[in-house]
């Protein structure tokens, strides 16, 4: 599954770049519609309903050059963002994206990466000794995206000689043979969001299968990297428990020659916010996403906005599960967290 933009925004000063220059001429041969932004404003994005606006930005690939210096605080999973794509091409139901990007969530590869890893370099230096780690998908699913500009590619290779700093990233999507023969000098955390066949097929459109992501990580693994899945969001549906057991014992089928991989997990419930819950409602009016405010509890999040979570004896059970069921079907599993 090889994500198609259906047109492409570029930036004057991006074709100066080789990213730029060589996704223009891709794209030019390609027969793709292309505009190049004189002002670096976006318009004409078709879309009259909230539906077809939705669709058309997913389908809209821009290439910019990335002007702030600065990288976004990532806490607590990382020190900084690296910020070489935004956007997602995934279509899930759920995904706080959906609130962050406006009506018309269109996607962006930054052409100028060495700016970025320079900055990402001088972030690591200010605090000397101490190792810097880095997330490659705060604010997308960087893989998609990198099958184009291989700049996720160019990451790797650029952690693997860094003493101090470290990169992670996760991803819904199988596509990740360009990393297998990497020198990536273990510096590199790849992850894997998974999910059961339930909540896949009726939130997470327009991504792979879990059996597809289960694969793709068996290659990670055998390529030598950090790995580890992040089992989210868990919606606690009738049958669950029995669809997340199936979920844990085919995956620990599909890896039991690389047993003693350590292999971290990340387990988190499904939440929204009461604007996430109107843009999805906009955007997906038939959907069973469990976003009943009565049936949860509200709770102020780190950044200051609520949100409704699953009340706490249902938490707790779920807690039970994954700590019980994890260590059952893993012989060296990490729990890392489960919220």
């Amino acid at each position: 599954m090889i994500y198609q933009p259906k047109r492409v925004y570029i930036e004057e000063k991006a074709i100066s770049y080789e990213i730029g220059k060589r996704l223009y001429d891709y794209f030019t041969k390609k027969g793709v519609e292309i505009n190049v932004l004189k002002n670096n404003k976006i318009t004409g994005i078709p879309g009259k309903t909230p539906q077809q606006a939705f669709a058309e930005g997913k389908s809209t690939l821009a290439i910019r050059v990335r002007k702030k210096g600065e990288f976004q605080t990532c806490k607590p999973s990382a020190h900084y963002q690296l910020p070489l794509f935004s956007g997602c091409v995934g279509k899930c139901e759920y995904c706080y994206l959906n609130t962050r990007f406006g009506n018309k969530p269109y996607n962006t590869i930054y052409a100028n990466v060495d700016d970025i890893l320079n900055q990402a370099k001088e972030y690591m230096n200010q605090r000397e000794k101490q190792v810097t780690i880095f997330e490659a998908a705060a604010t997308s699913d960087p893989v998609p995206l990198d099958y184009y500009s291989k700049s996720l590619k160019k990451a790797i290779e650029f952690f693997a000689n860094e003493e101090f700093g470290r990169l992670r990233f996760v991803t819904k999507f199988p596509q990740v043979d360009n990393y297998l023969d990497i020198d990536h000098g273990g510096h590199t955390t790849i992850r894997f969001s998974l999910n059961t066949d339930t909540v896949i097929n009726s939130y997470e459109h327009g991504t792979s299968t879990a059996r597809e992501r289960i694969i793709a990580s068996k290659k990670i693994i055998k390529a030598g990297y950090n790995t580890g899945f992040i089992i989210g969001p868990v919606v606690l549906y009738e049958n669950w428990k029995e669809e997340y057991r199936e979920l844990l014992k085919e995956t620990a089928n599909e890896l039991a020659e690389l047993s003693d991989s350590e292999i971290h997990f990340e387990v988190i419930s499904h939440r929204f916010t009461a604007s996430a819950k109107k843009q999805i409602l906009k955007v997906f009016k038939d959907t069973t996403l469990p976003m009943n405010e009565e049936d949860r509890k509200f709770k102020y999040g780190q950044f200051g906005y609520g949100k409704y979570v699953y009340p706490k004896e249902q938490l707790v059970d779920m807690k039970e599960f994954f700590t019980q069921s994890i260590p059952g079907y893993f012989n060296n599993a990490v729990i890392d967290y489960i919220i």
